[in-house]
């Protein structure tokens, strides 16, 4: 997430158009597959592969640092650490990329301090207003980045980087269809806007592990805000 934009925004249809036909967050629990445990870890806790983080659930404490954060061995735009579940799982799906399709990736960012944080959306909110930083750049204490669980992932060579149209490079298809499998979730989907709160950004992908992934891509769920019933939207609580 989160990205730092060009001055001016790009031409497209109204988000107020957009949002109002996109499915809002719910809180029927979804269906699972049988042995499934959706209380088996903790979605409130930082430190917790499954903690839900966005607009109505900052983080505890808002300046939450992770124990322990890693740098894997990759190719990076702006070399940022990670945890280290989360270097694991990157570089067994980025070796599988190579194996399989001949694809190379790089690391654009991982984790973001609090204030790596803070700094990252004031120069968005200074460039392009508050409102609209909004709409693509969490807030400090609110950001996936500030758990250590969340990797934005850039083509080599670069194309499309920070960019909707990541989604039609063969790096961001191959990470679309395949990611679940290493145990990652595509966070920010075109179509869920209204319930995750952000715009679409098929290059962020968030670490939740194989169980979960796997569970969320047999029941054709795909935020984290459905799956388990929690608050979502775009308005700050």
């Amino acid at each position: 997430m989160l990205r730092r934009r060009p001055a001016a925004p790009k031409a497209g249809p109204s988000k107020t158009a957009a949002h109002a036909s996109r499915p809002v967050p719910t809180s029927t629990p979804t269906a699972t597959v049988a042995g499934f445990d959706k209380h088996a870890q903790s979605i409130d806790d930082p430190a917790s592969t499954w903690v839900v983080v966005n607009k109505p659930r900052p983080l505890n404490p808002p300046d939450y640092v992770p124990l322990s954060l890693v740098y894997p061995e990759v190719t990076y735009v702006n070399r940022q650490p990670m945890r280290p579940e989360v270097a694991e799982a990157l570089v067994a799906m980025f070796h599988a990329g190579k194996a399989e399709a001949g694809l190379d990736f790089s690391v654009q960012s991982a984790y973001r301090s609090f204030e790596s944080q803070t700094d990252v959306y004031n120069d968005d909110a200074a460039r392009n207003g508050a409102a609209y930083a909004d709409t693509d750049t969490a807030r400090p204490g609110h950001s996936e980045h500030q758990t250590g669980l969340a990797v934005d992932i850039s083509a080599v060579p670069a194309k499309c980087s920070l960019d909707a149209c990541f989604a039609h490079t063969p790096q961001g298809e191959w990470l679309a269809a395949n990611a679940w499998r290493f145990g990652f979730l595509l966070r920010y989907p075109a179509d869920k806007v209204a319930v995750t709160g952000f715009t679409f950004e098929p290059w962020h992908f968030r670490y939740v592990g194989v169980p979960l992934a796997t569970q969320l891509k047999s029941t054709n769920v795909t935020t984290l805000e459905e799956f388990f019933g929690v608050p979502g939207g775009t308005e700050y609580h």
